[in-house]
């Protein structure tokens, strides 16, 4: 269960798996290597936490990441606690790696229960710095890379399967300054409620999990450009932990959430509601 986790960043600090919860199930984590740092105290990345936490409660995870090394390091850790996982190299960006992909994932681990889709970059500044081909980056992979692996996943996926689409709270309220970043996000809601919606006939459930400010390799090279982000009014106080995204992430994936689909589930400690 989460315990105020504070500014602990040792692998799982701050939560521990009840164990079990996902039992036997076969998850694709897309996104599950951070983004590589010369900081020798670098927390995880939100994916390689979220692959970690699903293996701790018994899931065989597929780590997907355009980054070899990056995913085979996430792998190496679910084997350490003796998890299995296995790494799928993809480049989200390519239209074709998408499908291919969730199929590797799919005769790599017997067959899928669980997608989550954690992927997200930023380009541009402000609308009159924003150039139509960071605009299009962005959305190929914020949003398109998202549409084009729930696409693929939905036939491939056991009846009961969960999807898991990773948004930002910058698709709740503006913030980033990057107009193509905080749209792309926004636009995970929508396609997230019509995955849903084709997915219940079959009792596949698809949510939405939208982070707040959270600490991560990618949230400190973040705050390098923008020193104010680690202003922002957080109602608790202080930034997030991967582990703290990661929670609800399995939570969502697992049978405690039975009845919850189509839903936006913001992770970040009251800054958009408060």
């Amino acid at each position: 269960a989460p315990r105020r986790a504070g500014s602990r960043r040792g692998a799982g600090a701050g939560v521990s798996g009840q164990g079990g919860r996902l039992a036997g199930r076969r998850i694709l984590v897309v996104g599950a290597g951070p983004r590589r740092t010369d900081d020798p105290d670098a927390p995880p990345g939100n994916g390689r936490a979220i692959a970690v936490l699903a293996a701790r409660e018994g899931a065989a995870v597929a780590c997907a990441d355009v980054d070899a090394e990056a995913a085979g390091e996430t792998v190496r850790l679910v084997g350490d606690e003796g998890g299995r996982a296995e790494v799928v190299v993809a480049d989200v960006r390519e239209a074709t790696a998408c499908e291919a992909m969730v199929a590797e994932a799919h005769e790599r681990l017997g067959g899928l229960d669980g997608v989550v889709v954690n992927v997200g970059i930023g380009a541009g500044r402000w609308l009159g710095g924003t150039s139509v081909e960071e605009w299009d980056e962005v959305f190929a992979v914020n949003t398109r890379a998202h549409f084009l692996t729930c696409r693929a996943a939905l036939p491939l996926l056991d009846d009961g399967s969960s999807i898991v689409l990773v948004s930002s709270v910058a698709g709740l309220r503006p913030g980033t300054r990057v107009p193509a970043y905080d749209t792309s996000k926004a636009a995970l809601a929508g396609l997230g409620r019509h995955v849903a919606f084709e997915g219940a006939r079959r009792g596949i459930r698809a949510n939405v999990v939208a982070p707040g400010l959270i600490d991560t390799p990618l949230g400190r090279l973040a705050t390098e450009g923008r020193p104010s982000r680690a202003k922002a009014p957080v109602a608790l106080g202080r930034q997030g932990t991967a582990w703290e995204v990661a929670a609800p992430v399995v939570f969502l994936l697992s049978d405690d959430a039975s009845y919850v689909t189509g839903q936006v589930l913001a992770v970040d400690g009251g800054l958009s509601t408060m």
